[in-house]
């Protein structure tokens, strides 16, 4: 998988087409399940899902924040996270669009100086890409952790 301090396109790509195969393993789990009684399909896939979910979600805020993309397209780039296989058809209308061309404007020395908070969050994120990195993996795994104790979405408002 492409790292934090590949060029956006790329990082997005990734993410997007690893959320499209983790939708495949989850139906096929689901498949397992109900086809197979094979309960564990589910809970192996879902975790793969669930977690690859949360890092494309991640990205896509990086990615947002860092490009200036309008809040329509944030929620849409969220959004494609949900349906089943959207993440690659949305990340390739991105691209035509020029929502993730070019490097981190926020990692450029001559580029803007962050201001919000966010901004300046997203540029310590894109300039200590390690660090970031295992700050967003205890923060998703963290909110992993609390969906599973949730148990199933379908069990949540039962």
């Amino acid at each position: 998988m492409a790292s934090l301090t590949a060029r956006p396109a790329r990082l997005y790509g990734a993410l997007a087409r690893a959320e499209m195969v983790t939708w495949t393993l989850l139906l096929l789990g689901m498949a397992a399940k109900y086809a197979l009684g094979a309960d564990w399909a589910t809970r192996i896939a879902g975790g793969i899902h669930g977690f690859v979910f949360l890092s494309y979600c991640v990205v896509t805020v990086l990615v947002a924040v860092d490009h200036r993309w309008r809040a329509r397209d944030l929620l849409l780039g969220l959004a494609s996270a949900v349906v089943p296989y959207a993440t690659v058809p949305f990340e390739r209308s991105a691209e035509r669009r020029g929502l993730v061309e070019g490097e981190w404007r926020l990692l450029q020395s001559d580029g803007p100086h962050p201001t919000s908070p966010v901004d300046r969050a997203v540029a310590w994120a894109l300039g200590s890409p390690a660090l970031a990195a295992v700050g967003a993996v205890v923060v998703v795994s963290l909110i992993f952790a609390g969906l599973l104790r949730l148990g199933p979405p379908t069990q949540w408002f039962s």
